[in-house]
């Protein structure tokens, strides 16, 4: 079984790039301004883990994060 890992997204530092919708369609979308928009909090299969992942990476603003999937914020 996987783990599943929490997708953080924070809009205040987010320019619009779209790279995480590029990336991870079915995990991102941008409102009508072009901020990000989480489709899920939390990923539970290894494929989207690795492009939740990646978008976090290709992300020019660092806005988003990609940590361990427990609700205690520990993990």
């Amino acid at each position: 079984m996987v783990r599943p890992v929490r997708v953080l997204a924070d809009s205040d530092r987010c320019v619009g790039a779209g790279q995480c919708v590029l990336t991870a369609p079915d995990l991102f979308d941008q409102d009508e301004e072009g901020i990000v928009v989480l489709l899920t909090d939390s990923v539970a299969t290894e494929a989207d883990a690795k492009l939740a992942r990646e978008a976090e990476h290709l992300c020019p603003a660092a806005a988003l994060r990609v940590t361990a999937g427990t609700d205690d914020g520990e993990g």
